[in-house]
């Protein structure tokens, strides 16, 4: 997922789902419940995962890491110097 320019977190998507709206049929996106947190990483809006290279995608975010107490402001900034 990006979100306001960054990387913060993927999801599996486990199903395309036939759906009708208004008359016209869709593609639905079925996604496992579980949001894995990846570290954040600034990136512009792109069209997923699957265009990113290996190692281009950023790792997944380690267990007790504690990034979720710090300030969003400052996560951002690390994050921009690359120390995120």
């Amino acid at each position: 997922w990006v979100i306001k320019g960054y990387i913060v977190g993927r999801q599996k998507m486990i199903e395309f789902k036939e759906v009708t709206k208004n008359g016209i049929p869709h593609c639905g996106l079925v996604y496992d419940a579980k949001m894995i947190p990846v570290r954040m990483t600034p990136r512009k809006a792109f069209q997923g995962w699957r265009y990113l290279e290996d190692n281009d995608a950023p790792p997944d975010r380690k267990q007790g890491d504690n990034m979720d107490e710090m300030p969003e402001k400052m996560k951002k900034e690390l994050a921009e110097l690359g120390l995120l």
